[in-house]
């Protein structure tokens, strides 16, 4: 019998990987809707997935969506360039296509990379002032110049250029996919897997610009279309195999998605231990992210739930002030094994959280910021103080 276990399960394995960034399944969009309310200033969508029979996920893993870039950013660059857009290139693979659907489905014409001047430029070594963006010399220049451009922007500034269209592949870095933390727990959703993703829009330059994937989910991904996605693991981000062991999570906006996946396993599970959420926005009536469902959950007495909406009052609040205003509780929960996790921008927020933790068990214990850093240490051994920050 076991031995029959065993072959199922490496079966299992291998379907699961069939699935890659080069190889992704053409998955059916079932659902994409706007989670934020009108007004908000932001524009965060729910997306779920169809996936097929054998492709697995764990809470804390991530979908992987491979993008197209834009019709009209196409347009434009084809324009900028000179082309007509039905010039035959070889791809990666070399493989026949025309330049419309490389600089469509293949190059990132999105977000200009410094190592994509440089290359540029190596192409017209006598254009006056773009070779005073290459160089060791010229990095903080490099950098200036390609904040808030796209590819499109450096084609139009030093035109003529490119006297090849098969050229792009030395300039121009690869579309690569793009991670989302999943949003579901495959116990509740067998046959999808959800996300949930903030749409990037912003002018710069003169210019309309969206974020490659984020726009592409935002209006091009409607119900009924489809995406090329595949699954990846997330072995540094997982619950505890315990299931009578307490959880605390830490996620504002986005970062919500991973502790929606995980409170709906541990309720599928029929979980004993305790469950503590801090979540944070900007406006509490257009910004609660799936506000119905925690609150459901809150009524169960399935979670505890600390909100932070920091536009709501005049002084604004975090998760991280959250945190400190409940620094007792949190170091119960810690001293009872819980573990902690944080998900969402590594940039600030992440370290915010993190000195506001180290503040709670240094107070709980009556220790010393010293005391708490090797409490957290000791955690961080545990594997009960996990991360997914970006």
């Amino acid at each position: 019998m076991s031995e029959v276990l065993d072959q199922e399960a490496k079966a299992g394995a291998a379907h699961a990987q069939k699935y890659t960034r080069n190889n992704p399944y053409t998955s059916h969009v079932n659902v994409n809707y706007l989670l934020t309310g009108e007004g908000s200033e932001k524009e965060t969508r729910h997306v779920e997935l169809a996936v097929e029979e054998g492709m697995t996920y764990t809470p804390g893993d991530a979908v992987g969506i491979i993008p197209e870039n834009r019709p009209e950013a196409v347009a434009d660059a084809i324009k900028a360039l000179g082309y007509k857009g039905d010039e035959r290139v070889l791809d990666h693979y070399k493989v026949e296509i025309s330049l419309e659907e490389a600089l469509r489905t293949r190059l990132g014409i999105g977000k200009l990379a410094r190592g994509s001047v440089g290359q540029y430029a190596k192409l017209a070594p006598n254009v006056e002032g773009l070779q005073h963006l290459t160089g060791p010399d010229n990095r903080a220049r490099a950098e200036e110049y390609c904040w808030g451009r796209e590819f499109v922007d450096l084609a139009t500034d030093f035109p003529g250029v490119i006297t090849d269209p098969q050229q792009l592949f030395n300039v121009l870095q690869r579309l690569t996919p793009r991670m989302y933390s999943i949003s579901s727990s495959q116990k509740v959703h067998p046959d999808s897997v959800h996300t949930t993703v903030r749409v990037i829009r912003y002018d710069s330059h003169g210019r309309n610009r969206q974020g490659v994937a984020s726009g592409h989910i935002g209006d091009r991904a409607g119900e009924g279309m489809s995406l090329p996605i595949f699954l990846h693991s997330n072995n540094n981000f997982r619950l505890p195999e315990d299931n009578d062991v307490p959880v605390i999570m830490v996620g504002p906006g986005t970062g919500i998605a991973p502790f929606r996946a995980f409170l709906e396993e541990r309720q599928a599970l029929g979980a004993k231990g305790s469950n503590l959420l801090f979540f944070g926005e900007q406006r509490m009536k257009m910004d609660f992210l799936y506000q119905q469902q925690l609150e459901g959950m809150v009524k169960d007495g399935f979670l505890t739930l600390y909100t932070a909406f920091s536009r709501d009052q005049h002084n604004k609040v975090y998760v991280q002030d959250r945190i400190q205003e409940n620094a007792k509780q949190v170091y119960e929960w810690l001293e009872r094994g819980a573990y902690f996790y944080v998900c969402g921008d590594a940039t600030r927020m992440a370290k915010d959280v993190e000195l506001a933790l180290l503040d709670a068990i240094a107070q709980g214990s009556n220790g010393t910021l010293e005391h708490a850093n090797e409490y957290l240490a000791n955690m961080k051994k545990q594997k009960r103080y996990q991360r997914d920050v970006y």
